[in-house]
């Protein structure tokens, strides 16, 4: 079928001349507008181009009540580290009286298109997506119906379109190590998330930088890939601490991972920090708690996500954001399980 290209001059594109265009019902436009699901695949690739040809957009704006609400959604929910994102939020969108509905994906990145049909049924406010993202056509459904979308994402790689607030991962692996080399170690081994996960191949990216200023060899055996868990940590620092070459000091990519750690060393004998030094990542309120307390890499998850709420709700009120691409500090926090390593 020839499809039709807008004409220079016509009025605005309504839902009867995209249905007419593409050769559908207006109820299967409207099916496509508003995320169902029970649309076929072809046929809504060819209702998505022609919406897109013309720039198709919902006339009338959802206005800003004194109460409205917020869709945050979590890739999975990992209790530590994501609560500090739901009080980040909290507090900023408390403030705006604006109110949150939680949600995750059973660790998936990408929502499934059920989810883009609730929410587009909900109308919100304005979504905030952590480590998670939306598809293209998807962040189209939104922009017509004029949802905003901004992104917590600590991968520091999405699109320049996407508005997102991040970290610098790779200066974290890179504090991290210095800190460890600095005290003498040079078998120093990394457990970091997911290895399809940005943010963990930043953070192994910025500890093997760290180890060639150095002019210090990485062992590849030393490098390992968990995922975020304490379960993770434990099962690999198990792995490493029993090798008759056992690394002096782990560098784990998260606080809870390093928990993980501290538990398989003191299975096997050995003493934090005397025997091994142990650096995690995030700087979560149980790092300052447990013992001995944990040297980690700080991450401002709380700031992280009320900057990301500020920017939707200035989405939201019509604002042009001054930057779609906002990266906070990290910074080296040395407490007690970190030390030079000891003579064997």
């Amino acid at each position: 079928m020839t499809v039709s290209q807008p004409v220079a001059g016509r009025g605005r594109a309504t839902m009867a001349i995209i249905a007419d265009e593409v050769g559908v019902s207006v109820t299967t436009v409207s099916k496509v507008l508003n995320g169902r699901s029970d649309v076929a695949p072809e046929t809504r690739a060819r209702v998505e181009a022609s919406l897109e040809r013309h720039r198709y957009r919902r006339s009338k704006q959802r206005p800003i009540g004194a109460t409205t609400q917020l869709d945050l959604v979590f890739h999975e929910f990992e209790s530590s580290w994501a609560m500090q994102i739901i009080c980040g939020v909290e507090a900023v969108a408390a403030v705006a009286q604006v109110d949150i509905v939680l949600s995750q994906l059973g660790g998936r990145h990408c929502p499934p298109q059920q989810w883009v049909a609730r929410a587009l049924a909900r109308r919100p406010l304005g979504v905030l997506l952590v480590l998670c993202h939306l598809t293209r056509p998807q962040q189209l459904q939104l922009q017509r119906m004029h949802i905003p979308f901004v992104v917590i994402d600590t991968d520091s790689a999405t699109s320049a379109s996407v508005p997102t607030v991040g970290s610098n991962n790779w200066n974290g692996g890179v504090l991290a190590t210095r800190h460890l080399l600095d005290l003498g170690h040079r078998r120093i081994a990394v457990i970091s998330g997911p290895e399809d996960v940005l943010c963990s191949g930043a953070r192994v990216a910025g500890y093997q930088f760290a180890h060639e200023e150095a002019g210090i060899a990485v062992d590849p055996a030393l490098v390992r890939y968990g995922n975020f868990h304490v379960s993770a940590g434990y099962k690999h620092g198990m792995e490493l601490l029993s090798r008759p070459d056992r690394p002096t000091a782990i560098f784990a990519g998260s606080d809870m991972q390093a928990m993980g750690v501290f538990r398989a060393a003191r299975q096997l004998g050995l003493d934090i920090p005397a025997d091994l030094s142990v650096i995690g990542y995030d700087n979560l309120p149980v790092a300052a708690w447990v013992g001995p307390s944990l040297t980690t890499v700080s991450q401002p998850l709380r700031d992280m996500a009320g900057t990301a709420t500020r920017m939707l709700l200035d989405l939201a009120r019509g604002v042009e954001l001054a930057t779609s691409r906002i990266d906070l500090v990290t910074e080296l926090v040395v407490r007690e399980s970190t030390a030079p390593p000891a003579t064997r």
